[in-house]
C-alpha cells in the first residue's frame, strides 16, 4: 500500500530518516515501547506531566494499531477521509513535531520516506518513547518551543501549543484509528485497559 501522507501539511514532515536511524529509534532487534505503560514517576513535575502524556498516547497508539490488517489500513468511512493508512501517517507526522520539540529542534520539510506498516508504526512508538524520555528530564518547558521552518520563514510557538495542538491531535486520530478498525471487523483488543495501562488476563 502506497504512503499517501504526502498530501499531509508540510509543517508535519520534519526531520530526516537518517537523523532518526543516528538516534538508534530504527534499531529492528528492540522491543516496541508501550506494550505497557511505563510505572508513574514519583514526583509531579511538569516535565512528568507531560511525559505521561506521551506515555499514555503511545500506549493508545501501540494497541489502536496492534494485529491492524491490509483490509484495515485501506479501510475509509467515507469518500471525504483519511483511511486507516493515511491516518496514521498523520500520526506519525505529529509524533516528529512532539519529538522535535523536546530536542529544541525545528520543524523543516522533507521529502517522505516510503515505509512499511511495520516500520512506520515502529517509529511512532519509539519518537514517542524518546519525548517522553527528554520531557521527563526537562526543568523548563518553556524553552520546548515549537518551531516551524519552511522556504525561509520561521514560526516559533510556545509550548502551551504543543500540547492542544500536536499531542491532543494525535489522541484524537488514535481514536479514529480505534474507530476505522471497529468497523473493518477488526475491534480493539477490549482487555486492554488504557486506565490502568495494562493488558487484563
Amino acid at each position: 500500500m502506497k504512503d499517501k501522507t504526502a498530501s499531509m501539511k508540510p509543517i508535519y514532515i520534519c526531520i530526516l530518516f537518517a537523523s532518526m536511524a543516528s538516534q538508534g529509534m530504527n534499531a529492528q532487534d528492540d522491543p516496541l515501547p508501550y506494550a505497557e505503560i511505563p510505572d508513574a514517576p514519583v514526583e509531579y513535575t511538569p516535565g512528568n506531566v507531560v511525559s505521561r502524556m506521551i506515555d499514555g498516547l503511545g500506549f493508545r497508539f501501540y494497541w489502536a494499531t496492534e494485529g491492524l490488517r491490509d483490509e484495515d489500513l485501506a479501510y475509509r468511512p467515507g469518500p471525504e477521509a483519511r483511511t486507516t493508512w493515511e491516518t496514521i501517517g498523520h500520526i506519525h507526522g505529529l509524533s516528529r513535531v512532539i519529538l522535535n520539540s523536546a530536542l529544541k529542534q525545528p520543524n523543516i520539510p522533507q521529502e517522505p520516506v516510503e515505509l512499511s506498516f511495520e516500520e512506520k508504526r515502529a517509529e511512532v512508538l519509539r519518537m514517542l518513547s524518546r519525548a517522553s524520555e527528554i520531557f521527563r528530564q526537562s526543568d523548563d518547558l518553556e524553552a520546548h518551543t515549537v518551531i516551524f521552518e519552511r522556504e525561509g520563514n520561521t514560526s516559533e510557538f510556545p509550548f502551551w501549543n504543543q500540547i492542544n495542538g500536536p499531542i491532543a491531535d494525535a489522541l484524537w486520530h488514535c481514536g479514529q484509528v480505534v474507530s476505522h478498525r471497529r468497523a473493518s471487523g477488526n475491534p480493539f483488543n477490549s482487555k486492554v485497559s488504557v486506565f490502568t495501562g495494562k493488558v487484563r488476563e
